[in-house]
């Protein structure tokens, strides 16, 4: 058994097949849910009460070593989000628990660690470096207004990204000139194909946040720009028609977000 208390920017993981619940706390909560298997159907869950509903009584008493009364109240159907009473503080729950909770931490609290600040805005990366019991990386990107997540392609993964807050553009480029641009809004969800080119601008007045999730549990990427500075110059301006200027411009380490 694992127990823990997260707050806003914290994740977890559920392994597949595993037992979970969430609670909300005093204040409530809200929180978006990623599963690796695009076919996943939320309303296919393994539930507890529906369960014990589907059960003959003869088969509960008998499984559970307990007589029918104790059994009388039980729900009907399922019971998938409901209200229960507010949980004890966590020292108080741990001792009401026959084992100690597992080694194997399954949150990462995210608001604890520091961002890293570029121009134009900052990202965090949680991958299995940081978070060593995940299968997927997730990114939480902000950008300030007018500011961009550098052209870049994932050659491992697919990207799913779900808009926090602002008023994104974002442009997939895919071979034999094909490009599509799409904007998108605070809720709005989007998919970006493994190895598929792309960026993604702030066209807001305001700062904007995405949660990007990639399903694989490291995080890679290739910055179009720093490619592009560690190839011999000659060969860049013999692609690009472009002259030394430019080529100076190049920047052999990554930005991620620029301005």
């Amino acid at each position: 058994m694992f127990i823990d208390d997260v707050s806003a920017g914290d994740v977890w993981l559920f392994p597949a097949g595993l037992p979970h619940s969430i609670q909300g706390l005093e204040e409530g909560t809200e929180f978006i849910l990623v599963f690796s298997d695009g076919n996943f159907s939320e309303y296919q869950t393994l539930l507890i009460t529906e369960w014990f509903a589907h059960t003959p009584t003869s088969v509960l008493t008998k499984n559970f070593g307990v007589s029918a009364d104790l059994l009388k109240d039980i729900p009907p159907s399922e019971k998938y989000i409901f209200r229960a009473p507010v949980p004890a503080p966590l020292n108080e729950v741990f001792k009401q628990l026959p084992h100690e909770q597992v080694p194997s931490p399954y949150t990462f609290h995210a608001s604890q660690v520091a961002h890293t600040s570029y121009e134009g805005g900052t990202t965090l990366i949680m991958d299995d470096r940081n978070f060593p019991v995940t299968d997927l990386a997730a990114v939480i990107t902000t950008l300030d207004a007018g500011a961009m997540r550098e052209m870049h392609w994932h050659p491992k993964a697919d990207e799913w990204f779900y808009v926090v807050e602002g008023h994104l553009r974002v442009t997939v480029f895919d071979a034999v000139a094909n490009a599509r641009t799409w904007d998108f809004l605070p809720g709005d969800v989007g998919f970006i194909p493994r190895i598929l080119g792309h960026y993604i601008e702030n066209v807001g007045d305001t700062p904007a946040k995405i949660f990007n999730v990639f399903n694989h549990p490291r995080f890679e990427d290739i910055s179009l720009n720093q490619w592009m500075a560690v190839t011999p110059p000659e060969l860049i301006k013999a692609h690009l028609n472009v002259g030394d200027e430019f080529v100076k411009a190049l920047r052999p380490e990554k930005r991620k977000v620029v301005k």
